[in-house]
């Protein structure tokens, strides 16, 4: 099963911009460019269930638990926004009911559904990341993020490095925790799933070819994954 937090940059109607130009509202700090093509092709190859929030984390970010400070950022990166400030507890909770509960909602119904039927479920939480961040260039290409290390994440950091053409990242350019990160810790750890985040970079799946060969090389990667975690 796939989730994409960060798939789409959408904004709703009431909200307006946010006070941000349509450069600003396409920017990485609005979506993971690239992951929602990267995401619906892997599950087609895989027969997978995908689940992709297409609404900007701009607006209210999927990935964080609705009392972290960054849930509704005021600043991201270096960018102010100002649909962001001063919000009351009142438009918070609506952004909360509108946005981050549906899509949880829907991850907890699909599982739920999966366990009740007897079938075996791991995880996959896909994202993508900039290349340049607060002006610094990252090298790495994939990151195999997780919380606690587990078997997967092991196979998955394996069997990108052995591709031989790939910067790989353990726990970079980001490292999952309780705090920060939500979708992995509760669906994933929470339910004692088999689980892993990737993280791709998003100039190399920007335009759909690359999208579609990092789908391929995905789909391969965790089917090998997958019959090594059964081997177990």
């Amino acid at each position: 099963m796939l989730a994409a937090d960060h798939a789409g940059c959408l904004i709703p109607r009431a909200l307006g911009d946010l006070g941000l130009d349509a450069v600003e509202r396409s920017r990485h700090i609005a979506w993971d460019i690239g992951i929602a093509g990267v995401t619906e092709r892997l599950a087609g190859m895989l027969d997978a269930t995908a689940v992709l929030q297409v609404y900007s984390r701009l607006v209210i970010d999927c990935n964080r638990a609705p009392r972290h400070p960054t849930s509704i950022p005021t600043i991201s990166e270096l960018t102010p926004i100002p649909g962001n400030d001063g919000l009351s507890k009142e438009d918070r909770a609506a952004r909360r009911q509108a946005i981050f509960d549906p899509y949880h909602a829907a991850l907890t119904t699909l599982l739920d559904r999966r366990k009740q039927t007897g079938h075996r479920t791991v995880l996959v939480a896909m994202h993508s990341f900039t290349p340049v961040f607060k002006a610094v260039a990252r090298a790495v290409q994939v990151g195999v993020l997780y919380h606690h290390p587990t078997r997967l994440s092991q196979i998955m950091l394996d069997l990108l490095r052995a591709e031989g053409d790939l910067a790989v990242g353990d726990n970079e350019p980001y490292a999952i925790t309780d705090d920060s990160d939500y979708t992995i810790p509760v669906h994933g750890e929470g339910r004692g799933l088999d689980h892993v985040e990737i993280e791709i970079r998003q100039d190399l799946i920007a335009e759909p070819a690359g999208q579609a060969a990092w789908a391929e090389r995905m789909a391969r990667l965790l089917t090998e994954a997958d019959r090594r975690l059964r081997q177990r």
